[in-house]
């Protein structure tokens, strides 16, 4: 009988697709909130209601992350990371058909459920295939994707808005991700099933358990906070700085570009770093920086500081510290629960950030072509 083995994994190759895949994954978020005010104009959408659509994908994200818990680990995680990006590339290219704010939210609660299931496994693929003492690197790298939608994805988006029309970014968005499709389909690795857990009901007790340990708890707590306080800025961003600061929509494109490009180079040496340093140094760094950007950029205005190196230093504290965090989580749990600890921690922290936009929707409003409110959210 033939039992030759499979083809040894390129790590390299394997972190390309995977980046490239959670490339799409947040360009498809990040975007929504930069070319807010370009959609609410058309669409007749207030400023201060931006948050809603937003967080109508983390909210979706949510729920399907908690549900995915349930069996996530009872499936082959190709397979699901196929279907799940199959549904984001046709929820992307819904949303370019919206024709009110109704319509528009229900085509990101529709990407937001096939997106949170996508990157909670596309996560534990990753802790699954490279091992701890280059995962943090590894890790680095996924999440560079993160960094490269703002570099490369999000000022292309805005200039082919501007150029074209609001849906012009998600129509070319979901085409073009087919071909990513095929060849996540083409260099994937075929992993087996390595969970012992056949019935709902198992799986529940797991889920118990993993609920008890503290040191899971703190993971949560860590990531959940840091999203959710981040997502109460982030959808609001864009027209706070149109509206309140006067910075000119042309030029929208080069303050995403610049701070994509601090961001790319920093999460690669972030990465190695956490690798190397103690994770409370390093979180409690990005913390400091935080809180710095958002007191220079969202409660002292205007200031004498341009807003572009101030929105650098708040994209790499943001993405720096998720690193961090992503890094430490995915050395917690064993690995027939890897996509159940994943998939309910993509579950708490979506449902965080859906709550930071909505909280700050409700504290924003807009007048006189102002946003106001946005210090309070910012001190919050």
């Amino acid at each position: 009988m033939n039992t030759a083995s499979p083809a040894p994994l390129n790590e390299r190759w394997l972190i390309f697709i995977v980046g490239l895949i959670q490339f799409v994954n947040i360009l498809d978020f990040m975007m929504v909130m930069p070319l807010g005010p370009d959609f609410a104009e058309a669409l007749g959408i207030p400023a201060s209601h931006i948050g809603y659509v937003g967080g109508a994908y983390t909210l979706a994200a949510a729920v399907t992350g908690f549900v995915g818990a349930f069996f996530l680990d009872r499936y082959r995680r190709k397979p699901v990371m196929l279907w799940s990006f199959m549904g984001l590339i046709a929820a992307t290219g819904a949303a370019a058909l919206a024709w009110d704010m109704p319509s528009l939210i229900a085509a990101r609660l529709l990407a937001g459920m096939f997106g949170g299931t996508l990157s909670a496994v596309s996560l534990a693929l990753i802790a699954d295939c490279i091992p701890p003492e280059r995962r943090g690197n590894a890790m680095g790298k996924v999440m560079g994707a993160f960094a490269a939608a703002s570099v490369l994805g999000v000022p292309f988006g805005l200039e082919l808005a501007r150029m074209f029309s609001w849906q012009m970014p998600f129509l070319v968005l979901s085409a073009g991700s087919v071909a990513v499709w095929f060849a996540a389909k083409r260099i994937l690795p075929e992993l087996p099933v390595v969970t012992t857990v056949h019935s709902t009901e198992e799986q529940w007790h797991k889920i118990q358990s993993l609920l008890g340990d503290k040191t899971v708890l703190a993971a949560f707590g860590f990531m959940a906070l840091g999203m959710g306080t981040g997502f109460m800025i982030i959808p609001n961003i864009s027209a706070h700085v149109q509206l309140n600061l006067h910075y000119p929509r042309e030029k929208i494109v080069l303050l995403y570009l610049f701070g994509g490009v601090v961001s790319f180079f920093g999460m690669r040496l972030v990465g190695k770093l956490a690798d190397k340093m103690s994770a409370v140094t390093l979180s409690s760094f990005f913390g400091v920086s935080l809180s710095i950007a958002l007191v220079l950029g969202f409660v002292w205005y205007p200031n004498p500081l341009p807003i572009v190196p101030i929105f650098m230093l708040f994209m790499l504290s943001m993405t720096g510290r998720n690193i961090v965090g992503q890094t430490l989580s995915s050395k917690i749990p064993p690995p027939a629960l890897r996509a159940t600890f994943m998939s309910l921690q993509s579950s708490l922290t979506h449902l965080a950030s859906s709550l930071g936009a909505f909280v700050a929707s409700l504290m924003l409003s807009q007048q006189d072509e102002r946003l106001v409110g946005i210090e309070n959210v910012a001190w919050v």
